[in-house]
C-alpha cells in the first residue's frame, strides 16, 4: 500500500553552484525516505493486531517512522523551493514585512539563518512560524526529526546534510552550498508556506 506519494519538482536543468548531478542524488535519497515512510507505516498496520507478542518491533519501528517521514518532508520543502527558478523576496509581501519587523531589517535576518546553518554536524536549518506568538524562528534540527518544533508551521527549510553538496563541496566549504542554495532560491514558494 502507498500512503505517501513522492513529490516532482520543477526544479530548472542547472542550477547556480548546486550541480545537476549532486540535485539527482539527493533526489534519489529524498525516494529513500518516500519508500521507508510507506514500507514502516504498512509494517505498523501489519503488526499492530498483536501489540503484546510485537511490542519491541513496534516500537522500533515507530521510532523509526519519525526520522524517514521527517526526511521525507523536509526534503519537499527544500526541494519545492528551489522549483521554477530563482526569485528574488517581493519587498512588499507579508513575509518581508514580517521579517523587517521580527529581525529589524532583511539582512539582520539573512545573516543570522546563514549563521544558523553553519552549526556543526548534520541537520536541517528551518525558519517556521509560530501562530501562537506571532514569531518567525529559526532554529537547527538535528537529523530531520530531533529539534523539530511541535505546532510551528515550517516555512523555509535548508538541507545541510553532506549528501545536500558533497559532490560539488567538501564539509569545509559548506558556506559556499549556503551561498549557492540562497542564489536558486525561489521566495514565491517561501511566502507560499508562510500564506
Amino acid at each position: 500500500m502507498q500512503t505517501f506519494t513522492p513529490k516532482t519538482f520543477n526544479l530548472p536543468t542547472e542550477l547556480k553552484g548546486i550541480s545537476a548531478k549532486n540535485v539527482s542524488e539527493h533526489l534519489k535519497l529524498y525516494a529513500g525516505y518516500v519508500n521507508n515512510s510507506n514500507l514502516i507505516f504498512d509494517k505498523l498496520s501489519e503488526l499492530k493486531s498483536d501489540p503484546e507478542k510485537n511490542g519491541y518491533i513496534l516500537a522500533e519501528l515507530q521510532r523509526r517512522f519519525g526520522f524517514e517521514f521527517d526526511g521525507m518532508r523536509n526534503h519537499e520543502y527544500y526541494f519545492e523551493s528551489l522549483s521554477d527558478g530563482a526569485k528574488e523576496i517581493n519587498k512588499a509581501s507579508e513575509l518581508y514585512k514580517k521579517i523587517e519587523k521580527d529581525w529589524g531589517n532583511f539582512e539582520n535576518f539573512l545573516a543570522h539563518f546563514k549563521f544558523v546553518a553553519t552549526t556543526r554536524g548534520i541537520g536541517w536549518t528551518i525558519l517556521y512560524f509560530d501562530k501562537i506568538t506571532d514569531k518567525l524562528i529559526i532554529t537547527w534540527v538535528d537529523e530531520h526529526h530531533l529539534g523539530q518544533l511541535t505546532g510551528l508551521t515550517p516555512i523555509l527549510c535548508l538541507d545541510m546534510w553532506e549528501h545536500a553538496y558533497y559532490l560539488d563541496y567538501t564539509p569545509a566549504e559548506k558556506k559556499k552550498y549556503i551561498e549557492a542554495f540562497f542564489e536558486n532560491l525561489n521566495w514565491e514558494k517561501v511566502e507560499k508556506n508562510f500564506k
